[in-house]
């Protein structure tokens, strides 16, 4: 693919990531993106020939910002607490680079979750890795026992929460204070580290 070739598309990619967030995928057209891009239908097609490729096209784009640096995370020689801090981080940063993407996802999981298991499990993160990771720890007295998916569904939760629950967040703990939630939020990776990392240290 040559130079301008990867400009459209990367051009087409956005485009169609504002009207999949606005709309969903089945409320999307193929003509609505081509307009937001401001390009003809038939060029998209060339690119994308179908609203599903696109759609596995700018999931995939997604995912493989994130996952790959989770693997890389879990494989690293850290302590498991600089590990946890790392993941909290990165999760956090990308949800602050893409606040739609959760509400998003969540809905379009449950529409076709087979498409986006298919996704994650190309992805190269392990979940069965991460387990005998913090079993290790446990057996190595570093941290308390632990069942690992809940240590992993806490942490996504409580990453994630915020952001899916910003209408009532924003609009009745913060009272319609965009600034107020926004300090809310920069507070948050700090104390989601410090909350993960307590409830797991012996």
């Amino acid at each position: 693919m040559n130079t301008s070739d990867k400009s459209t598309e990367k051009i087409i990619l956005e485009a169609a990531k504002k009207v999949f967030l606005l709309k969903g995928f089945d409320g999307a057209r193929m003509q609505e993106i081509a307009d937001e891009a401001k390009m003809n239908k038939a060029l998209l097609h060339y690119y994308f020939r179908s609203k599903d490729k696109l759609f596995d096209a700018i999931s995939k784009e997604a995912f493989e910002q994130f996952f790959p640096r989770v693997a890389e995370i879990v494989n690293n020689e850290k302590t498991i607490f600089e590990k946890i801090e790392s993941f909290v981080d990165i999760y956090i940063t990308m949800l602050l680079q893409n606040p739609h993407l959760p509400v998003f996802v969540l809905h379009e999981v449950n529409r076709n979750p087979e498409r986006f298991i298919k996704i994650i499990k190309h992805s190269g993160v392990n979940p069965e890795y991460f387990g005998m990771m913090i079993q290790k720890e446990v057996e190595k007295g570093n941290i308390r026992p632990v069942n690992p998916i809940h240590l992993l569904i806490n942490i996504l939760g409580m990453c994630i929460f915020p952001f899916i629950g910003k209408p009532i967040l924003q609009g009745f703990i913060f009272n319609n204070d965009s600034n107020a939630y926004q300090q809310f939020i920069s507070e948050r990776k700090e104390e989601v580290k410090r909350f993960v990392i307590n409830s797991i240290k012996k």
